[in-house]
């Protein structure tokens, strides 16, 4: 059972045992995104994945591993089997809930994902956002920044709540 994943540089042939996650696509890049998996005996191996790196996220909670890429977004059970993935180009945050669901964000959304990288469903906002970065997580709580869509001078504090899941305005930034 994998109990952590980093994201790393090109390791040395034969550092680590690999497993290469490809699809067959003609919109494939050239790039490839490594990640150092950890298992819970402490072993440690090599996931290949097509891409540029992004994110890597686990949820023990639900046993799922979502790796984000420049070409994918990739589902793995917590044993590194391959479920599922999605071609993507457009997401550029992953992260976790304490409640083990996962969020995603392109530029202008916050996406949740519960059980399934095939169903997600966009959290809405009191605001159209725009550049959002997700920060940091403090207990049920995630704080990211963005800027107000057509407004942007205006720089935001957010918070996403994960118990309620609603999104809020902290406050403005300077």
């Amino acid at each position: 059972m994998i109990i952590e994943g980093q994201i790393i540089y090109r390791p040395y042939s034969g550092e680590y045992d690999e497993r290469i996650y490809d699809n067959t696509s003609s919109w494939n890049s050239q790039n490839w995104t490594y990640i150092k998996f950890t298992n819970d005996d402490y072993s440690e191996w090599c996931g290949v994945f097509r891409g540029l790196p992004k994110a890597v996220s686990i949820s023990s909670i639900k046993n799922i591993i979502l790796v984000l890429t420049s070409d994918y977004l990739y589902q793995l059970s917590i044993n590194g089997d391959l479920v599922d993935l999605v071609e993507q180009s457009h997401y550029r945050n992953l992260t976790a809930t304490p409640l083990g669901d996962f969020l995603l964000s392109d530029y202008n959304n916050v996406i949740r994902i519960i059980n399934s990288i095939q169903h997600r469903e966009q959290i809405s906002s009191p605001i159209e956002m725009d550049n959002i970065r997700f920060k940091t997580w403090n207990g049920p709580i995630l704080e990211f920044t963005c800027d107000e869509f057509c407004n942007w001078d205006r720089h935001l504090n957010m918070i996403y709540n994960s118990e309620t899941n609603k999104i809020e305005i902290k406050n403005e930034s300077t």
